[in-house]
């Protein structure tokens, strides 16, 4: 009995150990590819996550050569690593430091690429790759996983696009791929989910209407959570002020507060990337003007550390995954057949993104009354190559919907797995690569960098633009000059404006008083604010500026 005892202890023991040298080895790669991507920081051609992509693959390389060809990673994929701890402080950080103006001003555009254009892409890929795939035999897919394909690789990588965009040099491109990004990232989820929970057995159109109807609740309710969680954390801050007796407590409700949101979303079966991602921007809105000017700094250096930790840690772990013995051993009587199953893929890609960033951008340029504010047609073919990017959410949903945790033994999973890894590994570094020198040859951004940057100031400066409309607008024209519409454009212009004004004047007169927000000025015995400002003691105390 004892001996059995001691056996297992001596297992555990041995188990820890491992798991406590994989750790120290994946810390150690990480601090690597942060010390490579800074020293190739002006390179044109690289970005941290090909520098991360091409060390994990060599650490896999190296790892086949010591284990003898067993094994070419250290952690075995999980999902729930990926979706739970890695994925939220990228989105949520992407909805704190966006600049609300432009994606707000752009947001008609953003829900047209990101909610209409994937699905046009997912219909593409999904009947392209069912009529292509059946006729080359590559194994026992049903209906369920050619709907999944399309789910799956409909899905573009914004983590990689927020890396290769700048949104001081390219402002109109970098809101409009990336808040698609972000848009399309959660249509994709929901899309792959309401696919998985769909009867596929008694398909009419009904079926079809309940799934649309399941699509739109899941949008709306996503949102109006993440809404919710960002004026409940404000409120908190603002009645209680945490920040007269510690500014750690400010910090760590607005964190917690954060994650809370994503996790309920996660409980309640809703679309978690969108409610972080709406909680981030109500949070940097009218949150982190409630708290002390210590927190502020703290708080946006914290978020964006722990969304660059993630994004590095991700495309470091799909570098290494891509050599995986396991999956390729199972596609080694093929090769061919897995190399004509990437091509159709990223030719189906190309052609799904084609298909609907040319069509909806004519569409997005009746409602702009400015030619300045127009997508041309260079700016098109950009935001088309930007997004032909897939990444970690393309790797997590083939893994979930291919394997069963991280393990396969069908050839035909098989092949859906190296084939996922192949199209994101050629698409994040090739096209990625070649963002940078596409954006510099066509769009000259450095020609109207210092307008741009004027017009439209720097973190942590851009939190204090309104939510909505341009910050030079008096407050006399916030109801006032309305131009007449003319034309069916003009028309859709007008009302978009209308809508920025009155959310404003709403926003000034109703929102701030309550949830705080800019302009709210915290309590600080002793301080320069009190002696100049002269303010009560209460922290409930607000100033509303005039624009």
């Amino acid at each position: 009995m004892s001996s059995g005892i001691s056996s297992v202890l001596t297992n555990l023991s041995t188990s820890d150990h491992t798991v406590v040298v994989s750790i120290n080895i994946f810390v150690a790669l990480l601090c690597a590819c942060i010390v490579i991507g800074h020293l190739l920081e002006e390179n044109r051609w690289m970005n941290e996550s090909i520098t991360a992509i091409a060390i994990g693959l060599c650490t896999g390389v190296i790892i086949l050569l010591t284990t003898g060809g067993t094994s070419s990673h250290i952690f075995v994929f999980s999902e729930d690593l990926f979706f739970i701890y890695l994925l939220p402080p990228i989105i949520f950080n992407a909805g704190f430091q966006v600049k609300k103006k432009q994606f707000f001003r752009n947001f008609t555009t953003i829900m047209l690429f990101g909610a209409v254009g994937t699905l046009v892409s997912f219909f593409i890929i999904f009947f392209g790759a069912k009529k292509i795939f059946e006729k080359m035999d590559i194994g026992d897919l049903d209906l369920g996983d050619y709907l999944a394909i399309g789910a799956i690789f409909s899905a573009t990588d914004s983590v990689c696009t927020l890396q290769v965009l700048n949104q001081d040099e390219t402002p109109l491109l970098y809101s409009l791929v990336f808040g698609e990004g972000v848009v399309n990232d959660a249509t994709s989820v929901v899309l792959f989910n309401a696919i998985q929970n769909f009867d596929l057995t008694h398909i009419n159109i009904w079926s079809v209407v309940e799934l649309i109807g399941n699509f739109l609740y899941l949008f709306i309710i996503s949102t109006l959570l993440g809404v919710f969680a960002g004026l409940l954390s404000a409120y908190i801050i603002k009645k209680l002020y945490f920040g007269r007796h510690s500014t750690d407590r400010e910090v760590a409700i607005m964190i917690l507060m954060a994650y809370l949101s994503y996790m309920l979303a996660e409980l309640f079966d809703l679309s978690a990337i969108l409610t972080v991602f709406f909680c981030g921007i109500v949070m940097s809105h009218y949150t982190w003007h409630n708290v002390t000017e210590s927190s502020r700094v703290t708080t946006k250096h914290i978020f964006a550390t722990l969304s660059f930790i993630a994004e590095i840690f991700i495309f470091l772990y799909v570098g290494m995954d891509a050599l995986d013995i396991e999956k390729w051993k199972l596609v080694q009587t093929s090769p061919g057949k897995s190399v004509g199953v990437s091509s159709i893929l990223l030719g189906l890609v190309l052609v799904g993104r084609a298909a609907f960033v040319f069509p909806l951008s004519y569409i997005s340029n009746l409602a702009k009354k400015s030619t300045t504010e127009k997508i041309d047609f260079k700016q098109q073919i950009t935001i088309w190559w930007a997004g032909l990017m897939r990444g970690a959410v393309s790797v997590a949903l083939a893994y979930n919907q291919f394997t069963r945790a991280g393990h396969t033994q069908l050839p035909g999973n098989a092949i859906m797995i190296t084939s996922t890894i192949t199209v994101v590994l050629f698409s994040t570094v090739v096209f990625g690569m070649m963002t940078k020198p596409l954006v510099r040859l066509m769009l000259h951004p450095q020609k109207y960098f210092s307008s741009m940057i004027s017009s439209e100031p720097s973190s942590p400066k851009s939190f204090i633009v309104p939510l909505l409309g341009n910050e030079q607008e008096s407050e006399f024209d916030l109801g006032h000059n309305v131009p007449r519409p003319t034309s069916i454009g003009m028309l859709l212009a007008t009302s978009s404006h209308t809508v920025h004004r009155y959310w404003r004047k709403f926003d000034n007169a109703f929102m701030r008083p309550v949830f705080g927000g800019r302009g709210f000025v915290p309590f600080v015995p002793g301080s320069p604010t009190e002696q100049s400002v002269h303010l009560p003691r209460s922290p409930q105390q607000s100033i509303h500026q005039t624009h």
